[in-house]
């Protein structure tokens, strides 16, 4: 949990998706490291195992069996105050548990299977920050990959810093084949890169591109496909490439990453700089030989229009979803 999110920022998150669910799917589960397994539901006196199908800060909807004690306690004390658990492993390791409080809304059968119950539980107040900042930041994320599509961040020791990106120097992948270029800039949707090259050979190449990222460590694969080369000038052999990344491999934990940068420290940034500026990267940083800090007398966010991709996918989780066998992704 990222310690510079302040209350502040918890409050709007609050604020602004208090009534959006988001539904756990396997990639939300495993980016917010919840363990299922010590998720339940407390009646009474006794805790029974459930399925947390998904969420908002106003309520949630868990799944049981009708042949459990759980359903069978609810049935029979319809009006009992409930809390709900939820369980997430932190970056250290350590799990950390909470409940929520709250009353059952309904009860209704989990589509077709009749041995399976959906649990609608209105919770009672308002859950702790440690929720609102787990499922608040990957709703933000989701939202503004599409609201701020066209921001380019713009790559300098600065904001690889801030970034957790160790150094700008990267390996791409084109049409199966591994080569080594420098990051010039990116987006929730796409990136530059400098590399050697023929510009009339690479465009529409499909690329993969591989992200080492720090504070966790993480490496995230992007794949997308060279929309756009140009030489740089006096250098034919040295080619400026915009990638256009494909929606499905735009992960959740990538758009965390470049919406925490966004929100967090783009009115931070005192210059400007404006489209069609590129950042001064030394020759010898592409051909191989001895690589020069980039220039970072500009501002790391550039605004609309800027970004080398886009792309028209809708903002998962923008609405309120109804929970279903498979999950919706919020």
């Amino acid at each position: 949990m990222p310690a510079f999110l302040t209350s502040q920022i918890m409050s709007r998150l609050y604020d602004d998706y208090r009534e959006t669910e988001v539904t756990f799917t396997k990639e939300i589960i495993h980016t917010l490291k919840m363990d299922p397994r010590q998720n339940c539901i407390k009646t009474g006196g006794s805790q029974w195992p459930c399925i947390i199908n998904s969420t908002s800060f106003s309520l949630a909807r868990i799944i049981i069996g009708v042949q459990g004690g759980a359903f069978q306690d609810l049935i029979k004390k319809k009006d009992q105050p409930v809390s709900l658990r939820f369980s997430f492993y932190q970056e250290n390791g350590q799990l950390m548990s909470f409940f929520v409080a709250g009353r059952i809304q309904g009860i209704q059968p989990f589509g077709n299977n009749n041995e399976l119950v959906i649990v609608t539980i209105q919770y009672t107040q308002r859950p702790p920050e440690d929720l609102i900042l787990l499922v608040g930041t990957i709703l933000d994320a989701n939202v503004n990959s599409v609201r701020r599509k066209n921001e380019r961040i713009v790559v300098t020791p600065d904001t690889l810093r801030k970034l957790s990106i160790p150094k700008k120097e990267i390996s791409v992948t084109i049409d199966n084949i591994p080569r080594n270029c420098i990051l010039a800039n990116l987006s929730f949707t796409g990136a530059s890169i400098l590399l050697m090259g023929i510009a009339q050979f690479l465009k529409n190449k499909n690329v993969v591109i591989q992200l080492e990222f720090e504070e966790p460590h993480e490496i995230v694969s992007l794949q997308g496909v060279i929309v756009n080369a140009n030489p740089i000038e006096g250098r034919k052999d040295i080619v400026s490439a915009n990638v256009q990344f494909y929606d499905n491999s735009i992960s959740i934990p990538y758009k965390i990453r470049i919406n925490n940068f966004l929100t967090l420290y783009r009115k931070q940034d005192a210059g400007v700089r404006f489209e069609g500026e590129d950042p001064v990267v030394p020759v010898a940083a592409v051909t191989g030989g001895t690589a020069q800090p980039a220039s970072s007398q500009t501002a790391p966010v550039q605004e609309k229009n800027a970004a080398p991709a886009q792309t028209t996918a809708a903002p998962a989780g923008e609405t309120k979803q109804t929970a279903s066998p498979s999950g919706t992704q919020a």
